[in-house]
């Protein structure tokens, strides 16, 4: 009964007959007491053993209440026992059913948090080929920028074959150099950004396939689940397993389930959103660097057709020099001959003066006379050598000339051969270079 009282959910129906304890009855035994009695032992003398008439009556009466009591204890046991049966029936069925309610309650709590997981790798992989497709126009900015720099350094290796006196620092060469400079730091820039690129994917791939595994244990333990949805008093697939009430100790608790699955989302949500970041900013450092570069481009040859104006124009100005400086040799020359003429022609008159005062100081005795064609003659003579000390001092100063003059005509065929060449490399070698420089769609990855 202390089992029945345990297993009942409510109390039991009254019986129709009460229990209670039956008064125990005195019986008399006849006892062998006299001739005419035969109570008892066997009689001597005769074959079998006699009970008495109120012996037997006691007897029956003692069967019938022997059978009633035993009757009314089976009725009232079998109406407890089918009492016990239903309840139990009832309760087996109410606990079976709040058990399939209660899996398929954490049916859809696994499929929820299933589904979120499912979402959350479909997202991860999206965005970890976004990504990827970043790191590919990292990849292909980094190799188009090989080009810029090989032009760079061609122009200023072009240029330092330019010859004296153009082989200048100009501002040419400074904009060349802060292009070369500007490439290198682009390229340490996308190099880093690679990285960041890598690094990032690799925590992708983790986080996805932490999302992953943690999917699939909720696939197997929803399937799990689903199967004893299934299950029925009448499944045939069910069988007996005493010790499976046991918990396990590496089993974990509601919250710690709900917790470990959160987290892992929220992780990958965490690296899903830096992922999206670095792409914004792997955004901004294409477009930044290539729009770097073609303004340093443009600058650079804007200060490449500057300075071949410049040089055009000098050799321009170099060639009217020369044409200038050749007609003034040439009627230099003539001014020299012209004084060389001019001396020869006051030799003649000289000797001839010389030559009067020659004969004239033979004059004999008083003859010898400074008379005013004495004086004469000698300021001739002194006339004479003056000017032709000034014709010879002129002369000088016009060979002199015409030696500067020859000088400065080397010196502007020089300067102006050195213009030709500096153009020719500046405008046939180095702008003519230029043009195969990327355009910004590639610079910026997407070519």
């Amino acid at each position: 009964m202390a089992q029945t009282d345990i297993l009942l959910t409510k109390e039991p129906a009254p019986q129709t007959v009460p229990p209670c304890e039956l008064p125990a009855k005195e019986y008399e035994v006849a006892r062998n007491t006299g001739a005419y009695t035969s109570s008892g032992l066997a009689t001597a003398g005769f074959r079998t053993a006699k009970y008495l008439l109120e012996e037997w009556f006691q007897n029956c009466y003692a069967r019938y209440h022997q059978a009633f009591a035993d009757r009314d204890q089976s009725e009232r046991q079998r109406h407890e026992s089918q009492q016990l049966a239903s309840e139990t029936q009832a309760l087996a069925q109410r606990t079976q059913q709040d058990s399939t309610r209660r899996v398929g309650e954490r049916l859809q709590d696994m499929h929820g948090w299933k589904s979120e997981l499912q979402r959350e790798v479909e997202a991860l992989a999206a965005e970890t080929d976004l990504l990827l497709a970043q790191k590919q126009r990292l990849e292909r900015a980094l190799d188009a920028t090989e080009v810029p720099f090989s032009i760079a350094t061609d122009n200023l290796q072009c240029r330092e074959r330019r010859q004296h006196p153009n082989l200048v620092r100009d501002y040419v060469e400074t904009e060349l150099l802060k292009e070369a400079e500007l490439i290198r730091n682009i390229q340490e820039l996308l190099k880093r950004t690679i990285m960041q690129a890598v690094s990032q994917i690799r925590l992708n791939r983790e986080r996805k396939e932490t999302c992953e595994m943690d999917w699939s244990d909720k696939v197997e333990a929803y399937n799990i689940d689903e199967t004893c949805g299934r299950y029925h008093s009448q499944s045939t697939q069910v069988q007996a397993h005493p010790h499976s009430t046991a918990f396990q100790e590496s089993a974990s608790t509601p919250e710690t389930w709900a917790k470990f699955t959160q987290d892992n989302l929220c992780r990958a949500q965490r690296e899903r959103l830096a992922s999206a970041n670095l792409r914004v900013l792997v955004d901004c450092v294409l477009r930044d660097t290539s729009e770097d570069l073609r303004l340093q481009c443009d600058a650079v040859n804007l200060v490449f057709g500057r300075r071949c104006e410049e040089l055009e124009d000098a050799r321009h100005k170099l060639q009217q020099h020369l044409h200038k400086t050749l007609r003034e040799i040439t009627d230099q020359e003539h001014n020299v001959a012209a004084l060389k003429q001019a001396i020869k022609d006051k030799e003649a008159p000289l000797r001839v003066a010389q030559t009067r005062l020659y004969l004239r100081s033979h004059r004999p005795n008083v003859e010898l006379c400074r008379d005013a064609a004495q004086f004469r003659l000698v300021n001739e003579v002194e006339e004479l050598n003056m000017s032709l000390a000034a014709l010879r001092e002129k002369l000088l100063e016009a060979e002199q000339s015409l030696r500067n003059l020859e000088d400065t005509h080397m010196s502007l065929e020089k300067d102006i051969t050195a213009m030709t060449n500096s153009l020719f490399i500046d405008r046939q070698k180095c702008m003519a270079h230029r043009t195969r420089y990327p355009t910004i769609l590639q610079l910026a990855g997407y070519q």
